[in-house]
C-alpha cells in the first residue's frame, strides 16, 4: 500500500473522520479492491489505488469514475442504499471528508448501513434463509434483467471464451500449490469444449438482446434483508466485460451459490431449483421459447462461475480448510459438466389433487444441480394472456380452444428443454388421453425418458383443498369450486399413466410419485 493511502486509511479508521465522538468504534473491512468503514449508521468505501487485468483502480480519476459508476449502478436495485459519493482533501491540518477546500486526495462512496446479519449468505450459514425469500429473490432478479439495458456489442461467443481463458490464466499460479492442476485443465478444456459448440447459440443470444448490463456478481453475499424483502447491492461497477454479459449467466451465479451449499447443507436442498424456475415464470410470452433454448449454456456458465468461486477463494487461501473450499468449488465444476440424460414428468389430475405441489418437489429432484424445469399450465396461460402468476384472467381466457393453445405451448417449451438437455416436469390437468398420448410421444422424439403420473383423491378433499386455495389468493391457479365440479364429469378414458393417492400428506404424495421417477435416475 501507498503512503498516502495507508495515511488515508489511518485517518477513516478515526470517529472523528465521520464527526463522531471519540471512543465510537470504526468498522474496517478489506477486500482485494477496497477498504469498506462502517461509522455510526453509514458505511463508506474507499477503492483500493491497485491495478489487476480485470480492473484498475491506479489513478484518482479511475477511482472517481469508479465511485460513481458505483453509486450509478447500484441505485438500480438498491437506491436506498447508495446515497452519494464524497471528496477526501487534504488540508494543512490533515484530510477532510466532505467539502470543497483543500487538495482533492480521493473519493469514497458513501452507503447506508445495514446490519451484516440481514446478509443472504449469512441467513443461510445460519439455516434461516427461507425458500420464500429465495423465491422472492428470484423475482427481484427477474424483473431486474427485463429492464437492464441491452448491451449488442458485448457478450457473444468470442468474449464468452475470453473469461473462460481469462479463468485458466488466473488460475496457473495455483496450480499444484493449492488447486488440483489435473483437475483444472480438465474442467478449462470442458468448458472450451462446450463454448465452441455452443457458439452460434452465445451468439445469437446477443443478436436476441439477451445480453445485458447486469449485476455481474449475483451471489448470496450480495444480497440482504431490509424491510423483510431482499435487496440486491454490491454489483460490478469497474468492468463492462464483466457485467455486460447473458442474463443467463447473470444468474447462474445465483444458482451456482444455492446448489454448492446445498450439497453441504441439506436445508437448501431445492433452494436453486425454486429460484431458477421462479426466473423463467417470470418471463415474458416472447422470451420464453428463447430462454429454454438458452438453457443449453446453463451448465457452462454455471461451471465458469464455480470456476470463478475456486480461483478467488484459491488466491485467498491462507490455510487447510479454505483450500479444500477452492478445490470443492472446482471439482463442482467439474460435476456441473457433465452431460446428464433428460428425463420428462408428467403430473396430471384435477384440481385440488396437489399437483402443483408434487410438480415442484419432483423438479427439485431430478435434473442435476438445478434440477428440472417446471412446466405448470396455469402459469403458461397467464404468460399468454399477458398476466402475472398471480393475476385473475376473464373467462375468455378459458374459452373453447384456449386449453389445446396452452397445451400446445407448454409441449413446445418442454421440446426446446428437453433438446437443451434439461430434465421437464409439466403440471396440467391431462384430463385427456390424446394430451397424455402426447407427453410420451414428445418424450420419446427428444430421447427422454418419461414418467407419467395421475393424482387421485376422495372428493371431500379435493373440494376442502381448492376453497382454502381460494380463500387465500396465492396460487396461480384460477380454478374454483365450479370448475373443479364440472371436472368430475370428465371423461378421461384409459389410464396408462401412475395412478397415486393424492389424499396424504404433501411429502407422503411426494414419496409416493418419486419412486416411479427415480427409476430412471
Amino acid at each position: 500500500m501507498a503512503d498516502e493511502e495507508q495515511q488515508i486509511v489511518a485517518f477513516l479508521s478515526q470517529p472523528a473522520a465521520y464527526g463522531l465522538p471519540v471512543g465510537e468504534k470504526i468498522g474496517h473491512v478489506e477486500t482485494h479492491a477496497s477498504h469498506v468503514f462502517l461509522a455510526g449508521d453509514r458505511a463508506y468505501k474507499l477503492k483500493k489505488r491497485v491495478k489487476f487485468t480485470f480492473l484498475d483502480f491506479s489513478t484518482l480519476e479511475r477511482r472517481r469514475a469508479a465511485c460513481e459508476n458505483e453509486i450509478e449502478l447500484n441505485r438500480r436495485t438498491a437506491p436506498d442504499i447508495y446515497l452519494r459519493i464524497l471528496p477526501l482533501t487534504r488540508r494543512g491540518d490533515g484530510f477532510h471528508l466532505g467539502g470543497e477546500e483543500g487538495e482533492l486526495a480521493d473519493w469514497l462512496v458513501e452507503m447506508k448501513r445495514f446490519p451484516a446479519s440481514g446478509l443472504y449468505a449469512a441467513k443461510a450459514g445460519r439455516g434461516e434463509l427461507a425458500l420464500s425469500e429465495v423465491e422472492e429473490l428470484a423475482e427481484a432478479a427477474a424483473a431486474f434483467h427485463r429492464r437492464a439495458e441491452v448491451a449488442r456489442d458485448a457478450g457473444g461467443a468470442e468474449n464468452f471464451l475470453k473469461i473462460v481463458e481469462g479463468s485458466a490464466e488466473d488460475m496457473k499460479p495455483l496450480l499444484g500449490k493449492v488447486l488440483d492442476a489435473g483437475l483444472a485443465d480438465r474442467v478449462t478444456a470442458r468448458s472450451r469444449e462446450l463454448a465452441g459448440a455452443h457458439r452460434a447459440l452465445l451468439d445469437r443470444r446477443r443478436a436476441e438482446g439477451r445480453v445485458r448490463h447486469c449485476h455481474g456478481d449475483l451471489h448470496l453475499g450480495n444480497v440482504t434483508d431490509i424491510g423483510g424483502h431482499p435487496v440486491i447491492f454490491d454489483c460490478i461497477e469497474f468492468s463492462d466485460r464483466i457485467a455486460r454479459i447473458d442474463v443467463l449467466y447473470d444468474l447462474a451465479f445465483l444458482l451456482m451459490d444455492l446448489a454448492f451449499r446445498a450439497e453441504r447443507d441439506p436445508h437448501l436442498e431445492g433452494f436453486a431449483n425454486r429460484a431458477f424456475n421462479t426466473w423463467l415464470d417470470r418471463l415474458p410470452q416472447g422470451e420464453a421459447e428463447s430462454e429454454m433454448e438458452g438453457l443449453a449454456l446453463l451448465p457452462l456458465f454455471m461451471a465458469t462461475r464455480a470456476v470463478v468461486r475456486a480461483k478467488v477463494t484459491a488466491a485467498q487461501a491462507k490455510d487447510d480448510a479454505a483450500k479444500e473450499r477452492a478445490n470443492a468449488y472446482l471439482q463442482f465444476a467439474g460435476k456441473l459438466l457433465e452431460p446428464l440424460p433428460p428425463h420428462l414428468a408428467a403430473i396430471g389430475g384435477l384440481s385440488g389433487t396437489g399437483k402443483s405441489t408434487v410438480a415442484r418437489g419432483l423438479a427439485a429432484r431430478i435434473g442435476g444441480a438445478t434440477g428440472a424445469v417446471h412446466l405448470r399450465s396455469d402459469i403458461i396461460r397467464k404468460r399468454m394472456f399477458g398476466a402475472g402468476p398471480l393475476d385473475r384472467l376473464p373467462e375468455a381466457a378459458y374459452a373453447p380452444g384456449a386449453g389445446e393453445r396452452v397445451y400446445g405451448e407448454m409441449l413446445k417449451l418442454a421440446g426446446h428443454a428437453l433438446d437443451a438437455g434439461m430434465s421437464v416436469v409439466m403440471d396440467a390437468v391431462f384430463a385427456r388421453e390424446g394430451e397424455r398420448g402426447r407427453a410420451g410421444l414428445l418424450a420419446s422424439s427428444h430421447g427422454a425418458a418419461f414418467t407419467g403420473i395421475w393424482l387421485e383423491a376422495p372428493l371431500d378433499v379435493l373440494e376442502a383443498r381448492v376453497a382454502a386455495r381460494e380463500a387465500r389468493g396465492d396460487d396461480p391457479s384460477d380454478a374454483g369450486l365450479a370448475v373443479l365440479r364440472r371436472q368430475l364429469s370428465y371423461d378421461i378414458g384409459k389410464m396408462d399413466w401412475t395412478r397415486i393417492d393424492a389424499s396424504g400428506t404433501p411429502d407422503e404424495v411426494l414419496k409416493a410419485a418419486l419412486a416411479p421417477a427415480r427409476a430412471f435416475h
